[in-house]
């Protein structure tokens, strides 16, 4: 892997593009190293997200992720590149054969799989969302709640070879309201481990510190004290939370 400022200044050279994003994004490479890059000047304006820019978000949830120590984003950065600054993020290989969230017949749930939600398909059979339960899962749901994720849905979690599970499109995070849409809803009422609750900690004691500082670049005043409050309020009670509000718990398309 190149050095910090080889992928800082290195050239980015663009080989495709994701046509099924709703923003500008690009396959690139640096050096040879595969990434994706979003450049600011391809993003759709957003009215419930008027403040900065989706590209400030998804480094801002890098930093929030390298903090908890999970490494559920994968290295991302800001620079510069073809269409401008944009965000930048090593590509990931997913393993094909791999699904941490599925769409199963309701009598077909594995009996180690956790059930989000119940629903009728194109021929008016039972379906459930499901999804693994698995610690690296358990720990996307806790980096989602505390940043705010809008938009977790399951073509946004990469099973790696490894067992290993990535997050990525984290542009819709850290809004002052409520926003959680998540497929990651198996776990309501469980009590958060040992782990989860440090981690939790930890981000806690690095916005008052060195992570604050960043993320003020990157971030409102009130969405980093917004930040800070959901932290204060998932510590204190200590489980994974049931959704709130009139908006819709899961994000459309599901997938």
């Amino acid at each position: 892997m190149p050095p910090e400022d080889d992928l800082l200044a290195g050239a980015l050279d663009l080989t495709g593009r994701i046509t099924t994003a709703s923003n500008a994004t690009f396959f690139g490479t640096i050096d040879g190293v595969a990434v994706v890059y979003k450049p600011v000047a391809g993003e759709s304006p957003l009215w419930d997200f008027p403040d900065g820019d989706l590209a400030s978000r998804e480094v801002a949830a890098y930093l929030v992720s390298q903090t908890f120590g999970w490494n559920v984003v994968p290295r991302t950065w800001l620079r510069d590149g073809p269409m401008g600054p944009g965000m930048v993020q090593l590509w990931q290989d997913a393993d094909p054969e791999q699904d941490a969230v599925d769409l199963v017949s309701s009598d077909a749930v594995p009996d180690d799989w956790r059930r989000v939600l119940e629903g009728r398909d194109e021929n008016d059979r039972l379906v459930s969302l499901i999804h693994e339960d698995t610690t690296a899962l358990r720990r996307m749901a806790v980096f989602d709640i505390v940043v705010n994720n809008a938009d977790r849905k399951g073509a946004h979690i990469l099973p790696m070879s490894d067992g290993h599970r990535h997050g990525v499109d984290h542009g819709l995070t850290f809004h002052t309201d409520h926003k959680l849409r998540t497929v990651l809803w198996g776990w309501i009422g469980d009590e958060l481990s040992a782990d989860e609750l440090a981690g939790i900690d930890r981000v806690s004691a690095a916005l008052d510190g060195d992570l604050g500082d960043i993320l003020a670049g990157l971030l409102t005043p009130a969405e980093l004290a917004a930040l800070a409050a959901r932290c204060d309020r998932l510590r204190t009670r200590a489980r994974f939370p049931e959704p709130e509000g009139e908006m819709p718990a899961v994000p459309w398309p599901l997938f």
